[in-house]
């Protein structure tokens, strides 16, 4: 199922809406095959407990063809000789509505369907009286299976000029379809054309694409209609104008073919076929629709306008961030709610569930790290050295952003907060990529953030991915995008690391360790690791492996420290010596990341067998020695080869907000660029800046270089 789709799962009552070029042949007689492969389509719907509710067109396209043939019939040789005057439309539409209504009861009834016609006009519309009618007749008709078919009456209406005035409550019956739609309360509009759906140009351009996804920022304005329909009303334009409606007042509506066979089945199982309209298409710019390569550069040329701008508007952005996310938090709140539940519901572990949860107060710590990040010093363009190579010539090295970050995460909706909000104070373009768990979360937040970005930057700097088939077109822009960020399983991070020539910022473990000393103090280690492993279990940085030191083993501070751990709810696994010593379960490896309130115990020699350990099963992450002991104490903080090393503090301080960086976008275990949290510097790269007074080279020998450090101003 396409993910822009989803929402046609929770679909129960549709309108759909048949035009005249779907139910006329080319000739003006009635295409009943066509019909009748649509109305098969509908008596499954129905049989399978969908509420089906139908508008035709046709009726004056089909009687005006009888009534010519009628006319053709009843004339003499002198009478075909004389100007043949037009029909009136409304003697048409009297004639066909009979024989269009006959036919569609007729096939109906071969499908053991019943149906049901109801004729309106504008003026009946007027009434509120008749609107309640309406919609008690028709709540009537649904509950007995039945299928009310609408059609404008326009043999009685009095409307001047119907084709062209678009004045009235409706003026065709695409927009009635659309009324009715709103009306009735609706999950779905589908109105069935003679073509695909929406496109770029008219559709005999071979030079128009298929537009899937209809978004009012881009297309208004910008889509070049074709000529009106062959026989209906408006063509194209029209059915857009009341899919526009339709769609801002809350109905979604698709537009696709009622020549194709299954197309309305197809639908129904949210197959990407048509053009989806949608209240929230805004939020689905998804790289079908744009390409990978035009949302990866609208990011960059987006990062280029911020980076131009002055230091106080881009604070004002974040400022603006931080109020508007405290102002939609009960929203906020709802959607994450929903997405926590539908994440118990299909059975996700409760590791990830903890992840995908914004607990009370998470909001206001979030809008909090964005203002302190707001407030920090100016990132862009810092003079960080400056030298003079020469007389009259100084070099300086200045601060840059990257340009343009690809953040790949899973679960932690509030990740998408702390990393826009970095992004924005590095002055970087950004596209994300969330877990589909955390789907509507991470849209709410996309849309809120977006929505206060002024125009002069362009909300197009942070785009949103949501489908994890476009993430490889995004991670072949090396030439585009200059860094990916995945913070995730170890899976996530090895499989992008395997498939991109784009340089990768993270870590795929968090195998933190605590490794308690014999000289350590046993009631601050006992406070340490009950601290690194249960005050946030699911966290990267939680203590999953705890060393005990040889002479520990049998103390009654550690046996302490074991009740408690156990008391606590923490299953222990042991290695080869803690498994026998303190008889718990074995360890299947050293090298697990359990989330979970679970962790591994070893036993180890003395420190350098802690370390040693440490560089054979760990990632690089983060870990802690407790001890009194300063010789032992140093020789571990300078001999651990990790991001984070820790002298007497729990690991779960390696965190971005707690180092002082207002937020992170992860934590990094690589050597080159950033280590340990990724804030703002991390997200910077330099530049060199010469100022000269006219030097050339000229084989070095007009040069006398004095590589000279000066003072920064």
């Amino acid at each position: 199922m396409d993910p822009t789709r989803k929402f046609v799962k929770h679909v129960k009552r549709v309108v759909f809406k048949v035009g005249t070029a779907v139910v006329t042949r080319d000739d003006g007689r009635l295409a009943v095959g066509r019909v009748g492969a649509i109305f098969e389509q509908l008596e499954e719907l129905n049989s399978q407990g969908y509420e089906i509710i139908l508008v035709t067109s046709g009726a004056v396209g089909a009687g005006r063809q009888r009534l010519k043939y009628r006319r053709l019939v009843n004339s003499s040789f002198a009478d075909l000789q004389k100007p043949q005057v037009e029909i009136d439309g409304k003697a048409c539409a009297a004639v066909g509505q009979n024989g269009l209504m006959a036919l569609y009861d007729n096939l109906f009834s071969q499908l053991d369907v019943t149906s049901s016609q109801l004729l309106v006009t504008d003026n009946d519309f007027k009434s509120p009286d008749f609107r309640m009618q309406l919609s008690e007749t028709v709540d009537t008709l649904l509950s007995l299976r039945s299928i009310p078919i609408f059609n404008e009456n326009d043999a009685i209406s009095t409307r001047r000029a119907p084709y062209e005035d678009s004045s009235g409550i409706f003026w065709d019956n695409d927009s009635l379809a659309a009324l009715l739609a709103l009306e009735l309360k609706a999950d779905l509009l589908v109105l069935l054309s003679d073509v695909e759906g929406l496109y770029s140009g008219p559709p005999s351009d071979p030079h128009s694409k298929l537009i899937n996804t209809y978004i009012k920022e881009k297309h208004e304005g910008l889509i070049t209609f074709g000529d009106k329909s062959r026989v209906g009303r408006g063509g194209m334009h029209a059915k857009v104008k009341a899919a526009v409606h339709a769609a801002d007042s809350g109905t979604p509506v698709i537009i696709t073919s009622g020549f194709a066979a299954d197309n309305i089945t197809k639908v129904l199982h949210g197959q990407r076929i048509g053009t989806l309209f949608h209240k929230d298409s805004h939020l689905w710019i998804t790289l079908t629709d744009v390409g990978a390569r035009e949302m990866a550069l609208a990011a960059r040329e987006c990062s280029r306008k911020l980076q131009s701008i002055p230091s106080h508007e881009r604070r004002k952005i974040l400022l603006d961030i931080a109020t508007a996310l405290e102002e939609k938090e009960s929203a906020i709140k709802a959607e994450n709610d929903a997405d926590v539940s539908a994440a118990r519901k299909a059975g996700y572990d409760d590791s990830l569930v903890s992840r995908l949860l914004l607990k009370p107060g998470k909001i206001a710590a979030l809008a909090k790290s964005i203002r302190t990040i707001a407030d920090m010093k100016e990132p862009i363009g810092q003079i960080l050295s400056r030298t003079e190579l020469a007389d009259g010539l100084v070099l300086e090295k200045t601060s840059c952003p990257l340009g343009v970050l690809l953040i790949v995460f899973e679960s932690r909706p509030d990740a998408l907060v702390q990393i826009a909000a970095l992004a924005i104070r590095s002055g970087n373009g950004l596209l994300l990529k969330g877990g589909k768990e955390a789907n509507r979360s991470n849209a709410i937040l996309h849309k809120i953030i977006t929505s206060v970005i002024p125009d002069t930057v362009g909300k197009k700097l942070i785009g949103i991915v949501t489908s994890r088939e476009e993430i490889p077109d995004l991670l072949k822009l090396d030439d585009v995008i200059d860094l990916v960020i995945p913070r995730g399983s170890n899976y996530l991070v090895s499989q992008i690391k395997n498939t991109t020539k784009i340089p990768v910022l993270g870590h795929a473990d968090g195998i933190c360790h605590v490794y308690v000393d014999k000289s350590a103090n046993m009631d601050m280690a006992r406070h340490i690791v009950v601290d690194a492993k249960l005050d946030y279990p699911a966290a990267c940085n939680a203590m999953e492996t705890l060393l005990v030191h040889q002479d520990l083993t049998t103390s009654t501070g550690f046996q302490e420290l074991l009740v408690e751990l156990k008391h606590e709810g923490v299953s222990l696994y042991g290695g080869p010596r803690a498994s026998s010593l303190f008889n718990i379960a074995f360890a299947d490896s050293f090298h697990h990341e359990y989330n979970s309130k679970a962790c591994t115990i070893e036993v180890v020699d003395d420190v350098q067998d802690a370390i040693d350990h440490i560089h054979k099963h760990g990632s690089g992450h983060t870990e802690c020695i407790v001890t009194e002991d300063q010789e032992v104490a140093e020789y571990f903080l300078h001999q651990v080869d990790s991001a984070a090393v820790f002298l007497n503090a729990s690991t779960r301080f390696c965190d971005g907000a707690r180092f002082g960086l207002g937020a992170e976008v992860g934590i990094s275990t690589s050597k080159i660029h950033a280590r340990g949290p990724v804030g703002v510097e991390g997200l910077l790269t330099t530049r060199w800046v010469l100022r000269g007074t006219g030097q050339v080279v000229k084989g070095d020998k007009g040069v006398d270089y004095t590589h000279k450090k000066l003072a920064l101003d």
